[in-house]
């Protein structure tokens, strides 16, 4: 019956893919671009979609990855020898005509970080290489490895989609340090032609910088550290210029707030959908203190109310 397939939910199965492309995007950036027939099948479902990227362990195959609907906790119940590796990423871009995928990893200095999770994002950050951006640094066409993602599009944050502003949303600002910066390239370049708003990324160079189809209405801005600024400086006080633009601050005095750990495993908030139809969207993604304190400025100092603001945190500096 026609529509039978969209109608299902998705389930996240295990794509086989093999290194079609490589291609350098910045000191920082390289773009992966992955093929297998299987990937026809691969569900999209938003701009910001997440998947899972899959690596053997060192003389082991994808063979030892579990399939099924258990897949999680037989994956746990590995050995960590055999256990193989999983990091978040956001796709760049699906091509289902040509059956490709794009990955953007981040590679200077990176932490195995990327756009979204858990598990450790894999678009990268400050710290040692992990095992993903390790493998991303040396990939050449014809390697092999996973893509744990949806077999179908589905809606909604449950599989992988955050970004969801309200209708009503007029003034947006994206925030993020170069782990965002994938999911946020994906988010403005679908953004609708009357769409405004600023967005801010801080990232590791000068020459990281990344040009975008954007809508005349929305300015990106970029802030290199160039290894002198801390961590999240830059950005911090380029969203702070940012809502002064967007958004004057609020007069009616302390917003009260409740705390957030940024020691959880997971710190991650996305309002669902028209959950505060205001002309305000916030969108914050990257080092978890960084987040929380930015989240901080939006709701506290600048009194948007905390369910229009998106915040989640790639990655905890200091942990893999």
């Amino acid at each position: 019956m026609a529509g039978t397939r969209t109608a299902e939910k998705p389930v996240y199965r295990m794509f086989p893919v093999e290194v079609a492309r490589v291609q350098r995007l910045g000191p920082s950036f390289v773009r992966i671009t992955f093929t297998a027939e299987c990937l026809r099948g691969f569900g999209a479902g938003g701009v910001d979609q997440r998947i899972k990227v899959v690596l053997a362990q060192p003389g082991r195959t994808l063979a030892d990855f579990p399939s099924g609907p258990g897949w999680y906790q037989e994956w746990l119940a590995l050995p960590e020898e055999i256990r193989p590796v999983l990091r978040t990423y956001t796709v760049r871009a699906y091509r289902p005509e040509p059956a490709e995928l794009d990955i953007d990893f981040v590679l200077h200095g990176g932490n195995g970080h990327g756009g979204n999770g858990h598990s450790g994002n894999g678009n990268g950050a400050t710290g040692h290489a992990g095992p993903a951006a390790t493998w991303a640094a040396s990939a050449r066409p014809g390697d092999e490895i996973g893509v744990l993602g949806p077999d179908r599009p589905g809606t909604g944050r449950m599989w992988g989609c955050e970004w969801a502003p309200p209708a009503s949303a007029s003034h947006l600002v994206l925030a993020g340090d170069e782990t965002a910066v994938p999911a946020v390239a994906s988010i403005v370049e679908t953004l609708p032609p009357c769409a405004r708003g600023i967005v801010c990324l801080e990232v590791p160079e000068e020459h990281d910088r990344q040009d975008w189809i954007v809508p005349d209405g929305v300015e990106v801005r970029w802030f290199a550290r160039r290894a002198t600024a801390p961590h999240g400086q830059l950005l911090e006080e380029g969203v702070a210029a940012a809502l002064d633009e967007l958004h004057p601050r609020s007069r009616g005095g302390a917003v009260e707030l409740d705390d957030v750990d940024v020691d959880a495993p997971i710190l991650w908030d996305v309002p669902e959908d028209d959950a505060s139809p205001g002309r305000f969207y916030g969108w914050l993604a990257g080092e978890a203190t960084v987040i929380k304190r930015l989240r901080q400025l939006l709701v506290r100092d600048y009194g948007i109310p905390k369910q229009a603001v998106a915040f989640m945190g790639y990655w905890r500096d200091g942990r893999s």
